[in-house]
């Protein structure tokens, strides 16, 4: 005796339920996943730029030179750069401009306080010079002499600085002491939020 042959395959009602399952994981998901890409983006910025700094020192040396770390907070941008001292002097573009991911951006927002034993002022390093010595409005300059040491823009030493940015899962803060060492701290995107070294 045969058996009927009966049709392989799901029926309309469990294809409903298995895409209504898949359908209300999906929506649990999302707000995690995009938080987790944001928090990715944020710290491949402040890796990004804390390794900036450290080549601006390195840069600085290797050319036995000034370098500085030109930020433009407004771009959301930052670039290497050189004082050149033959020809014509001035500030010469190391490499290529760098840009925040989405999301980024320089600044603390809503934090308030300095991360621990770094600064007396809560701020971002002081405004970049053009060559004839004018002040760039909207710039942050982390400026290094030929020995690898943070300087002024006269060449004067200089105490710790700190440069900030933030994104929508927390803030970094990029501190670069008086002797050149460098330390990254993070904290959460609050004025009440604790620093974290990294």
């Amino acid at each position: 005796m045969t058996r009927p042959l009966r049709d392989a395959g799901f029926s309309a009602v469990e294809l409903l339920i298995a895409v209504a399952i898949i359908g209300s994981i999906a929506a649990m998901t999302a707000p995690i996943s995009g938080s987790m890409i944001e928090d990715i983006r944020l710290r491949g910025d402040a890796q990004g730029l804390s390794s900036a700094v450290a080549l601006t020192k390195m840069t600085g040396a290797a050319k036995f030179t000034r370098a500085r770390l030109r930020i433009d907070q407004a771009a959301g941008t930052y670039q290497v750069e050189t004082w050149q001292t033959t020809g014509t002097p001035g500030w010469i573009i190391e490499g290529g401009t760098q840009r925040l991911s989405t999301g980024g951006q320089f600044g603390a927002g809503p934090v308030t306080s300095a991360p621990p034993n770094s600064q007396a002022v809560f701020g971002q390093p002081t405004a970049c010079l053009n060559n004839e010595g004018d002040v760039l409005s909207g710039t942050s300059c982390v400026i290094f002499n030929s020995r690898g040491l943070p300087v002024t823009a006269a060449g004067g030493p200089i105490t710790t600085q700190v440069v900030y940015m933030r994104g929508p899962t927390g803030v970094f803060a990029i501190v670069v002491g008086a002797t050149g060492q460098m330390q990254v701290w993070r904290t959460t995107p609050s004025a009440g939020g604790t620093w974290r070294q990294k």
